[in-house]
C-alpha cells in the first residue's frame, strides 16, 4: 500500500477520471493499471485565488469496513452513574460498556424525539421549558448545534474512534475523511436515538426527566445522586457531565461548599451574512460556486488584551434561541447536513476574565460564580431589550460600528422574531470596543465582511462554561469528593462534541479503574 498527498483543482476533484489521471501521473503508472485507492483525508485550501483540494490518498487499499462497536453485556462487574446525556455522557456510557461496567444515565430532559416537539413549541410560544430546550435533553447542546466535529484535542484520546462510533450509529462516513467534518442538525437526532438503543440493548439504563439536585456522599466518597423527584440512584462512581448551562449544579456546589473555580469564557454576538457573499469572498468570485460547498471562515485577532474570534461558524445555517430558563436571551447557530439555507452565521466572541473591566466589587470578584453572574446579567439585559421575550435583539453591523440604532433590519434566518435594539448599549463597553475593532480587522482579511446586509444578533454567551469544577490531573476526581468525575464542557474541560466525547471516555476509564 502506498500513501501519497495530491492537490486537485475543484474541477479535477469533481471528476473521477481526472483524479485517476493525477494519481497515475504521481505514481508513474498507466491509468488502466492503477490499483484501488481511497481518499482518507481532504481539505479545501482557499487562501489563494487558485483553490485546491488537499487529499491524502491510500493506493492499493480496499474500502475499509467499519466493525460494529464491541460492548459487554450483563453480568457487569460494577455500575456507574452518569449525569447528563450529552456527548460526554453518552461516550462515557459506551466506553463503560466496553469495560464491563453498567452505565446508568440520569438526564434532566426528555428523549430526543420528545425534545424536538418541545423545541418547536418553544419557538411558537416564545416560552422556555427549563428542562427541555436547545441545550437540555437527550444529546445535550450538541444535538442542535450543527454537529461540527473538528477538534484540536488530539492528545486527549483517539478522535477516529469517536468518529467511527458516530458512523456506526448512522453518521455519513465522510466525517472520517473531511478535516472540518460535520453531521448536520437534521441527522443528529436519529444518531443519538441509535446510541441510546445500543446502550439499552447492552444493559445500560436511562432515567429521563430526572433533574439531579444533590449528590450522595458517604465518608467523603460520592456514590450516587438524588433527583428532584426524590429518587436515589447509586453506583460505584458518578460522572458529572451536565453541560455548560446547568447552572443549578454550580449553585449546588456553592451551597455545599464544594470547590469551584471561576473560568474565563467568551461573550459577544452572532453575525449573519448572505451565504452567497461569504462564498464570493472566500472563493475569490463566482467561478467555483457550483463546485465547492458553502464557504466557511475562521477569524481571530487580539484587541486590548482580549482575544476576539469566530465561534461555531455555520455555513448555510440558521440562528436559534438557546436560552435555558425564563428571563434570558441567548442565541446559537446550527446547520442541516445540506447547509442550504442561504445564510451564513457565526459567533464572534470576546474573551472575558476576572478583571476590573467587569465592574465588580472585591467581594463579588472573590466568588467562583463571579463570571457566571456577569454572564447572566448580560443575558437578562438582552432579554429586556427584546421586550421580555426570546425575540432576538438585532442591529445592522454597519450601525453597530457607528454606535447607532438600526432603523430597519435585513431579512434574517433567526428561528423566531428579531427586534431592532442598540447592541452597543446592551453589551459591556469593553466587549463593544473589542468587537468594533475586530470587525474592522476582519474586513481587511475578508474584504466585504462589513456590509449593510450583515446583521448582529445578541447575545452569544454560551461559548463555554464560566465555571470550572476542579479535578485531579491524574485521577480526574474532584479534590474533595472521591468517586466524582467532573466531565466535559460543564466542568470546564472540553469545548465541542469531539473533545467532550474524548473527555467522557477518559472519565469512564478512570471511574472503571483502568
Amino acid at each position: 500500500m502506498t500513501d501519497l498527498t495530491i492537490d486537485l483543482t475543484p474541477e479535477e476533484y469533481a471528476s473521477t477520471d481526472a483524479v485517476r489521471r493525477v494519481l497515475a501521473q504521481d505514481l508513474g503508472v498507466k491509468e488502466d493499471t492503477l490499483p484501488p485507492y481511497r481518499i482518507v483525508r481532504r481539505s479545501i485550501d482557499c487562501r489563494r485565488r487558485n483553490i485546491l483540494y488537499h487529499c491524502q490518498v491510500e493506493v492499493g487499499a480496499e474500502p475499509a469496513a467499519l466493525p460494529a462497536p464491541t460492548l459487554q453485556h450483563p453480568p457487569f462487574r460494577s455500575q456507574i452513574v452518569i449525569v447528563g446525556a450529552g456527548p460526554a455522557g453518552l461516550f462515557a456510557a459506551l466506553r463503560a460498556l466496553q469495560l464491563g461496567v453498567k452505565p446508568i444515565i440520569v438526564e434532566r430532559g426528555k428523549p430526543v424525539e420528545q425534545r424536538k416537539a418541545d423545541i418547536v413549541d418553544m419557538v411558537r410560544s416564545k416560552t422556555v421549558d427549563p428542562d427541555s430546550n436547545w441545550c437540555f435533553g437527550e444529546g445535550g447542546a450538541g444535538t442542535y448545534s450543527d454537529g461540527k466535529l473538528y477538534t484540536r484535542s488530539t492528545k486527549r484520546g483517539n478522535v477516529q474512534e469517536v468518529l467511527r462510533q458516530l458512523v456506526a450509529h448512522g453518521a455519513d462516513p465522510d466525517i472520517l475523511v473531511d478535516v472540518h467534518a460535520h453531521i448536520g442538525t437534521d441527522r443528529l437526532p436519529a444518531i443519538i436515538a441509535r446510541i441510546r438503543e445500543t446502550i439499552t440493548q447492552s444493559g445500560g439504563e436511562y432515567h429521563f426527566g430526572s433533574r439531579v439536585v444533590d449528590l450522595i456522599v458517604r465518608d467523603g466518597r460520592v456514590c450516587g445522586v438524588v433527583t428532584e423527584g426524590g429518587d436515589r440512584i447509586e453506583g460505584a462512581a458518578v460522572i458529572l457531565a451536565t453541560g455548560h448551562s446547568a447552572r443549578d449544579i454550580y449553585a449546588l456546589f456553592a451551597r455545599r461548599g464544594w470547590l469551584l473555580e471561576a473560568k474565563p469564557f467568551a461573550l459577544g454576538v452572532r453575525v449573519e451574512h448572505p451565504q452567497a457573499l461569504i462564498n464570493e469572498i472566500q472563493y475569490h468570485g463566482p467561478r467555483y460556486s457550483s463546485l465547492l460547498p458553502p464557504a466557511t471562515y475562521s477569524l481571530t485577532t487580539q484587541v486590548g488584551g482580549h482575544g476576539v474570534f469566530s465561534f461555531c461558524m455555520c455555513p448555510g445555517g440558521v440562528i436559534v434561541p438557546a436560552a435555558t430558563a425564563p428571563g434570558q436571551q441567548v442565541v446559537n447557530g446550527m446547520s442541516n447536513a445540506a447547509r442550504n439555507s442561504g445564510f451564513a452565521n457565526s459567533g464572534i466572541a470576546v474573551t472575558v476574565g476576572l478583571n476590573e473591566e467587569l465592574g465588580l466589587s472585591d467581594e463579588e470578584m472573590a466568588s467562583p460564580l463571579a463570571l457566571l453572574e456577569f454572564q447572566k446579567g448580560v443575558e437578562q439585559r438582552a432579554y429586556a431589550a427584546a421586550g421580555g421575550t426570546i425575540d432576538a435583539p438585532a442591529q445592522r453591523l454597519v450601525d453597530f460600528l457607528d454606535s447607532r440604532s438600526s432603523s430597519s433590519l435585513p431579512r434574517t434566518n433567526y428561528m423566531g422574531s428579531v427586534v431592532s435594539a442598540p447592541l452597543h448599549q446592551i453589551l459591556p463597553s469593553f466587549v463593544v470596543g473589542a468587537l468594533q475593532q475586530a470587525f474592522r480587522h476582519f474586513d481587511r482579511s475578508m474584504h466585504g465582511f462589513i456590509t449593510r446586509d450583515a446583521t448582529l444578533l445578541a447575545v452569544e454567551s454560551r461559548t463555554s462554561s464560566p465555571v470550572r469544577i476542579p479535578r485531579d490531573r491524574e485521577s480526574l476526581q474532584h479534590p474533595q469528593l472521591r468517586g466524582l468525575y467532573p466531565c466535559g464542557e460543564g466542568a470546564g474541560y472540553a469545548g465541542g462534541i469531539v473533545s467532550s466525547a474524548l473527555d467522557g471516555i477518559r472519565c469512564a476509564e478512570c471511574a472503571a479503574g483502568i
